[in-house]
């Protein structure tokens, strides 16, 4: 058993559930399969390829996610599913089939094959929803968030899990994806990516799990050494108290993966589990690699990995940290090909590619992001029987000068937000002077303007203060009335959404490249 965390997480994002129509799932005449092509161990045993070759179907919400997998001709029948908006509790319920077996309240992936689950347009978020596979294989999860996932309090999902893989699951590929909590175990929450009772190769790639008492666990006991072959590249661990992972027997290959503030422990190998980790970035951690809360040891392979800031406990019962000068106990051979890039430019890779809606961009292995080749795009005009989308994708440029008027500073206009950095100030994104910003106390949280009544916005502007170009990594425009996402993205600049009417906007600084400033907040009507 894991020891109780003694430090708690300060919880950075709001749980915001939001209400959407319930929509049918749509069949659209081409079919587009994930961008790019799995990597690592999802590529052995026969390959992870999805929905690659069948229909797709665009849905909006949790039912007709379920609806698309219970309409195909087989539980092995081809198909992607194009996913836009907020999935949540109010519009996922059970659909029942031949090809399925779903439940309501979790997104339900149970004794299925050859799905491909892709975010698309202005990004897809499951709020306070689960996705739970099970007994299935030949699954891509790609481009989507899944956020605050309770097993207890309200409303509970997924025991828990943002992503839970359990009994018998094979080739699971989980690609540029989001994974946050607001808390710990005491909080109601569980692990970000857990795995158990017999699954075997999965990659874990180009991903954000953040903000969670347990990045994740393989293997649910000591006796559950059944789950093998996963591999962690490009991936951030931020904002963690353990388990990144906590891998139970079995191997694992966790390269180029930038971990930071892991508050107790982190890559724990433990019951005679080997762990090849190299070319990791570590930073302001503790622990960041051994044995810990059992006397059932684990090995590991190190190697090119970079530890900055990282303290280590003494050794002892139950407690076998590997540093503070970490060497390899075992040797641990890799069957696939991958491209290593430096440690040192971990950090500066990962904040550009990994995560939603991060336009999917990979490393080419000499720290260059490359955005993934165009795929055939989708027809222009929806289905007859699909209503048009209410929310167009978001599009980000670059700063233009002002046009219009900034309702930003309009007689009656306000801003607050989450906690601020000492010396900062919310009215500073207000003031027409880039001279003054608010920072979040963190590397997360959000800046609002607020209005007396309700004022009609088409259009943002951030701009960060000069020498902080950059600093903003990914983000969301939330409509605090109604908790809707209006657009997400990454970096400052311009912001274009359908027109609203509403009386309080959030911009959500999800991830950043240290400290985050916004100088000027901007609102326009068009």
């Amino acid at each position: 058993m894991e020891r109780p965390v003694t430090r708690r997480m300060q919880a950075t994002l709001a749980t915001a559930a939001v209400g959407v129509a319930v929509a049918v799932a749509m069949p659209t005449p081409q079919a587009s399969a994930a961008a790019g092509t799995a990597t690592g161990f999802a590529t052995q045993n026969g390959g992870t390829t999805g929905g690659a070759g069948g229909q797709t179907v665009r849905a909006t919400t949790g039912t007709a996610i379920h609806a698309a997998l219970c309409n195909r001709a087989s539980s092995s029948t081809p198909i992607t599913i194009e996913v836009s908006g907020t999935i949540n509790h109010g519009n996922t319920s059970k659909v029942s089939g031949s090809s399925c077996n779903t439940a309501d309240g979790v997104i339900e992936l149970k004794q299925i094959s050859n799905v491909t689950i892709i975010g698309v347009g202005g990004g897809a978020v499951f709020d306070q929803l689960g996705i739970h596979i099970r007994d299935s294989r030949n699954i891509i999860i790609q481009n989507v968030t899944v956020r605050n996932v309770k097993k207890s309090g309200s409303p509970t999902s997924n025991g828990g899990d943002a992503i839970g893989m359990e009994s018998t699951v094979r080739n699971i590929w989980v690609d540029h994806v989001t994974l946050e909590a607001s808390g710990g175990e005491a909080e109601g929450f569980d692990g970000l990516f857990d795995m158990k009772d017999d699954t075997q190769y999965v990659t874990l790639s180009y991903s954000i799990l953040r903000n969670s008492g347990r990045g994740g666990l393989i293997g649910s006991s000591e006796s559950d050494r059944s789950n093998s072959f996963i591999t962690f590249d490009h991936n951030l661990y931020e904002n963690i108290d353990s388990r990144t992972p906590l891998l139970r027997g079995g191997v694992a290959h966790m390269y180029n993966n930038h971990y930071s503030g892991l508050h107790e422990s982190g890559i724990n190998s433990r019951a005679g589990a080997r762990a090849k980790v190299e070319n990791n970035y570590f930073r302001n951690s503790k622990d960041v690699l051994g044995t810990f809360y059992t006397n059932e040891r684990g090995t590991w392979q190190v190697g090119g990995n970079i530890f900055d800031n990282v303290t280590w406990s003494a050794p002892g019962n139950e407690n076998y940290p590997a540093g503070p000068n970490p060497t390899s106990t075992t040797t641990v051979a890799i069957p696939y090909s991958y491209r290593l890039d430096g440690a040192s430019c971990v950090p500066d890779i990962v904040r550009q590619t990994a995560g939603a809606n991060t336009g999917l961009r990979t490393s080419d292995g000499n720290c260059t992001p490359q955005s993934p080749p165009p795929t055939t795009p989708a027809p222009t005009t929806p289905a007859p029987t699909t209503p048009a989308p209410t929310t167009p994708p978001p599009t980000t440029t670059s700063p233009p000068p002002p046009s219009g008027t900034n309702l930003s500073l309009a007689s009656g206009a306000g801003a607050d937000g989450s906690s601020k950095a000492d010396g900062t100030s919310y009215g500073n994104v207000r003031d027409a002077n880039l001279g003054t910003w608010w920072s979040p106390s963190g590397s997360t949280g959000t800046i609002s303007i607020k209005w007396g009544s309700a004022t009609r916005v088409s259009r943002v502007i951030i701009r960060e203060p000069s020498g902080t170009q950059g600093s903003i990594g990914s983000w969301q425009l939330v409509n605090n009335d109604t908790g809707a996402v209006l657009a997400s993205g990454s970096g400052a600049g311009a912001i274009s959404f359908a027109a609203t009417s509403l009386q309080k906007i959030n911009f959500r600084i999800n991830s950043s490249n240290g400290t985050p400033r916004v100088g000027e907040f901007e609102t326009y009507a068009s």
